[in-house]
């Protein structure tokens, strides 16, 4: 560490970038072109463990050696230079590079794919196209009827029906329009905004450890206690509940977790009620939680209906089978669906995740800090240790103490970042090791005991 963080050049930057766009969120500046693997350089040239990972979206390290050599090929080319709409003009290589990274990691039952920009813009064409598919089903299959036509350009019914998705409280889904209805995490993303009138299950607030028989019985309760919940909104919500969003870990809303039972058990209750169940892997996918879809760890009676990603796939869009594909052609769509330079990328990064044996590495390396944060949570100074591979959080004894201590360790050369009231996030690359997972470990407690 050469300054302290933010050093004068990144303040510097920012007073520059603040003449024309907000900056107010910003950490520092960083350079990339000195970033690497696990560490990322800023501009004032401090190199820092990099455990947060551009919010939980860098899978393969800074400078990837594999991806610097892909990105010189005359395929990646093509696409930047002439970026398609694919909707309507897909390039000639398009269904080959699907089968290439999308359907080369699909989750278990589902076969199709619907590509979009970002993390939101997923879950808003998700329950597009869950709204589509009730309706679809609730006219028997037919076509739209005249009524159903002229009224929906005045956003009335029968075209423009009520339907709702219910979400759970501290969930987060994004903050396009439709999703900041289902995102319950943060109060200061959602005033000032029109918002649907859709409900909101509570999701289990559990105690920690979950494997401490002590905690069996409590936590039994609470996700029972969930689930009637989820069953009595559905049934008795004012609006008809068309689908259910859920997150495998509620990463933003405080990494809160849920055991395999209680997913199961909410499966159940989208069956019983023949309504979508939408799991949301924006943040736990591509093999954080020591599989690449969190969702495995739950060993569901059938597969969601939907399965959102973004972030570590650098691609975006959501997983589906063919009964959720819209009765008519041009109903979810865009100019851009997607990149496919993305789904270049994510071709590379399954190929670097497949060879160097990455998910079992998130195993390894989880396993230790996992040990280790137990071990400094013995002196009482972090609690509620909790995590799959190494998607872990721990809680500080205040949100004052939270920041402070995320501020210090970002002094001392480890980027982290918050979630949820008081609690501090793991995010680290792929490729983080069990010796940098120890570096953390030593920074974290040195910034403890000061």
């Amino acid at each position: 560490m050469r300054t302290t963080v933010p050093g004068p050049k990144s303040k510097s930057l920012w007073e520059q970038l603040n003449k024309v766009q907000d900056p107010r969120a910003t950490h520092f500046f960083a350079d990339y072109s000195k970033s690497k693997g696990n560490y990322v350089v800023d501009a004032d040239g401090n190199t820092m463990l990099d455990m947060y990972c551009q919010i939980s979206s860098l899978p393969v390290g800074y400078n990837n050696p594999a991806l610097i050599e892909a990105a010189k090929s005359d395929e990646w080319a093509s696409v930047i230079i002439n970026r398609p709409a694919l909707g309507i003009m897909p390039p000639v290589s398009w269904p080959d590079i699907i089968q290439r990274s999308f359907m080369k990691v699909a989750p278990k039952g589902l076969n199709q794919v619907f590509t979009a920009m970002c993390g939101s813009c997923a879950n808003e064409c998700a329950y597009k196209a869950v709204f589509m598919h009730h309706m679809h089903v609730h006219r028997g299959g037919k076509p739209f009827t005249p009524e159903d036509m002229s009224s929906c350009m005045k956003n009335q019914e029968p075209g423009s029906p009520k339907l709702a998705i219910l979400s759970f409280m501290k969930g987060f889904h994004g903050r396009t329009f439709g999703t900041l209805s289902t995102t319950r995490s943060k109060a200061i993303h959602k005033p000032d905004i029109p918002a649907f009138d859709w409900p909101a299950a509570p999701f289990p607030l559990l105690r920690y450890p979950l494997e401490d028989p002590a905690n069996a019985a409590f936590n039994k309760k609470e996700e029972a206690r969930c689930l009637e919940e989820v069953d009595r909104l559905i049934k008795s919500w004012h609006i008809p509940v068309a689908g259910v969003i859920v997150e495998p870990i509620q990463a933003e809303g405080g990494d809160n977790h849920a055991s395999p039972a209680f997913f199961q058990g909410l499966r159940d209750i989208t069956l019983k009620h023949k309504i979508a169940l939408i799991v949301d892997e924006v943040q736990t996918g591509v093999g954080a939680t020591g599989k690449y879809w969190a969702h495995e760890h739950w060993n569901l009676s059938t597969p969601p209906d939907i399965v959102t990603f973004s972030k570590k796939m650098q691609a975006a869009g959501y997983y589906h089978n063919f009964d959720m594909r819209p009765s008519e052609t041009y109903r979810n769509f865009n100019t851009w669906l997607g990149d496919p330079v993305r789904a270049l990328e994510l071709e590379v990064i399954i190929k670097e995740i497949e060879r160097n044996k990455l998910i079992e590495n998130t195993r390894i390396t989880g396993q230790h800090l996992m040990d280790g944060l137990k071990q400094i949570s013995q002196n009482g100074s972090i609690s509620n240790v909790r995590g799959q591979g190494t998607f872990i959080a721990f809680d500080l004894p205040s949100p004052q103490v939270r920041d402070s201590v995320v501020g210090a360790l970002r002094q001392a050369g480890v980027e982290t970042g918050g979630c949820g009231e008081q609690s501090i996030r793991m995010r680290p690359m792929l490729w983080c090791k069990p010796s940098h997972a120890e570096l953390f470990l030593e920074r974290l407690d040195t910034v403890l005991k000061k």
